[in-house]
């Protein structure tokens, strides 16, 4: 007696049913696979017995891939979460201002722009250059050097000359003196938070600020 299953058997199991897609036609789930291996050994040759090594490999298959589907599916619960989580605290900051580590900034007109920059301990001296589009200085501020390692600014747009910049976006660069090595410093550039929002396709929290548009919470360095 071969070791086989008829096509009676299989419709008794509905193992036999047209699928309704091609790919139902291509997979096996657990239910089905188990209602076939029994009814393989119902079937078998008593005097031949089916080889169940294969059968017992398929089993722990199964077995592995429903636990990583249970843990991929409680990470994604995790994950969900936690971005609520924090879009619930983000909402909390509309309207305070975020410091934003950015290489320019928006001049409005009459207004002013805010920002400081990291200065590092044992630095004697820093200083702020903004720079038009066109690489002019245009004007200079020192930053003051404080125990808290920031220094902050707020440029009105008066240049140098004595005269109000017009408004549009302004490069900062900013140095310090450690020792005797002048090092760059990173510019943290302050916005009003207007929005939060939440990207569905990364699952990323963004806020909208003024003057830099739509930035990632995580890239935030701090809030006043």
């Amino acid at each position: 007696m071969p070791n086989t299953i008829d096509s009676d058997a299989l419709r008794g199991l509905g193992l036999m049913r047209q699928p309704q897609s091609a790919k139902g036609n291509e997979e096996l789930g657990q239910d089905e696979f188990m209602r076939l291996m029994i009814t393989q050994l119902r079937n078998q040759d008593p005097f031949a017995p089916m080889e169940s090594g294969e059968f017992l490999g398929q089993l722990a298959q199964f077995g592995t891939v429903s636990g990583i589907e249970e843990v991929r599916g409680a990470l994604e619960g995790l994950g969900k979460a936690m971005t609520a989580s924090q879009t619930m605290q983000a909402a909390s900051l509309v309207d305070r201002l975020a410091f934003v580590p950015a290489s320019e900034a928006w001049l409005p007109p009459g207004g002013s722009v805010r920002g400081a920059a990291d200065v590092p301990p044992g630095t004697s001296h820093a200083t702020l250059g903004i720079y038009d589009m066109n690489g002019r200085l245009v004007a200079t501020r020192s930053l003051p050097v404080s125990g808290d390692s920031v220094g902050a600014f707020d440029w009105d747009g008066l240049m140098d000359n004595g005269e109000s910049a017009p408004s549009g976006y302004y490069e900062l660069r900013a140095s310090g003196d450690v020792g005797n090595t002048s090092v760059a410093l990173d510019v943290l550039v302050a916005g009003r938070i207007e929005s939060v929002s939440l990207d569905n396709s990364s699952g990323t929290v963004g806020l909208t600020v003024t003057g830099l548009g739509r930035v990632d919470l995580t890239a935030v360095r701090r809030v006043s």
